[in-house]
């Protein structure tokens, strides 16, 4: 008897016990859901994070201050304000870096503003002029801030699209003032910023959402904000970001800046941290691949609980189904006949209920997607790996727990199976 005839006859065992079947079939079709639909959570995760980073801009490497120690040398995890202005400008000499396009020097703190009857809270950015530039993000109308703010420290803002549309709603921004209140330890001051211009939609990025920012010049900021200078009296930035014409070019930029910033800050270990573009995503890939590698082992549990439960379900059939096992034995059958019966039927229930989870994922990943958890928005990716992954293993367990019930069938010896009631 071949394997093609014996198909047909473990289809119509399994069809005689409809009600067995369709709740041993439960189990997998559950685990495989639950697979891809955790591992399509995880993997949207990791295409989130990526997109924010790569929205960020292009070939970029930030540079940060270094992290605070005590004095054993020990890490206390506070920032220690150890780059300037002039840090960024040096960055920029086009004679000693050739392959850098531009530098951005940021402040960035969150104060209150008011404008028009309405007010907010959100993050306001200290920038130079190359900042839109550098971060591919432009303005969409009036201008973005130029040198001349920067010389005279101009009381000027650029917003961004959400702030123009919470403070001014309908009405054109572009040349309305914007009362910005700052201050410490209970001393206060308020500014009032004209706004020049509004930045295009951008979205969230690593660092936030690029919409909520309020970007004025850096050395108004520098001037008008004195919490953010170091004790030495100089004011400081708290990231540089540079965009360098060739992503080849990133190790070599940051062994030469690090080399120029050690020199100028006279130091001879780094008080400062740079990594790039390229070292975000990798640290960011690494982290969201071990989360949706755990999520799919998780879900997998329920793969091998029903991988038992297909075993146990198959054992009953074989006691209950003895006497026909020695009948077929009896006709001529032989061990191998039996054996790939059993692990026919174990492999239908497996693959079938497959099948039914990897729809059942896809579907609940599909509708998933987008859908609103605790305050943030789901993104789901369903990937042809998981898919094969999840099918696969269930095809696995299907063999693994059906082979021996399979084999405990096959090794009956014919006359005490007819003997069996």
């Amino acid at each position: 008897m071949s394997i093609f005839d014996t198909i047909p006859i473990a289809l119509r065992a399994l069809a005689a016990n409809k009600l067995r079947s369709s709740l041993t079939m439960l189990g997998i079709i559950i685990g495989v859901g639950a697979v891809i639909t955790l591992m399509a959570a995880g993997q949207g995760a990791q295409k989130g994070i990526t997109d924010r980073i790569s929205g960020l801009g292009s070939n970029l490497l930030f540079i940060r201050p270094g992290e605070a120690k005590d004095a054993s040398g020990n890490p206390t995890g506070g920032s220690v304000y150890t780059l300037m202005m002039t840090d960024g400008e040096a960055i920029s000499d086009p004679d000693r870096f050739p392959y850098v396009e531009s530098v951005a020097s940021q402040v960035f703190f969150e104060a209150p503003l008011t404008a028009s009857g309405n007010s907010m809270t959100t993050q306001i950015t200290g920038v130079t002029p190359d900042y839109q530039y550098t971060r591919d993000h432009y303005v969409v109308s009036g201008r973005f801030i130029n040198d001349e703010d920067i010389t005279r420290k101009g009381l000027v803002a650029v917003l961004g699209a959400n702030v123009a549309d919470q403070l001014f709603g309908d009405v054109d921004p572009l040349g309305r003032t914007v009362r910005v209140t700052v201050g410490a330890f209970r001393i206060y001051f308020s500014f009032n910023f004209l706004v020049v211009g509004v930045m295009e939609r951008k979205g969230a990025t690593a660092t936030g959402d690029e919409d909520d920012l309020m970007i004025i010049p850096l050395p108004t900021m520098q001037a008008r904000i004195p919490y953010i200078r170091n004790p030495k009296g100089l004011s400081n930035v708290m990231q540089i970001t540079i965009k360098i014409t060739d992503p080849k070019k990133f190790a070599e930029a940051k062994e030469e800046i690090a080399a120029l910033l050690r020199e100028r800050h006279g130091v001879t270990e780094d008080d400062f941290t740079i990594r790039s573009q390229e070292d975000l995503i990798s640290t960011a890939t690494e982290v969201s691949q071990t989360l949706t590698v755990l999520l799919g082992s998780i879900a997998g549990i329920s793969l091998i609980v029903g991988g038992i439960g297909i075993m146990n379900i198959m054992l009953v059939s074989v006691t209950e189904r003895t006497r026909e096992i020695g009948i077929r034995k009896a006709l001529g059958a032989k061990r191998r006949d039996i054996l790939f019966q059993f692990v026919v039927e174990a492999l239908t229930v497996t693959m079938l209920g497959g099948f039914i989870g990897v729809s059942t994922g896809v579907l609940l990943a599909h509708f998933g997607d987008g859908a609103r958890l605790f305050g943030r928005d789901l993104q789901m990716a369903v990937t042809a790996f998981s898919v094969l992954v999840a099918f696969g293993v269930s095809a696995i367990i299907g063999l693994f727990f059906g082979i021996y019930p399979a084999f405990n069938a096959a090794r009956l010896n014919p006359i005490e199976a007819l003997r069996h009631e």
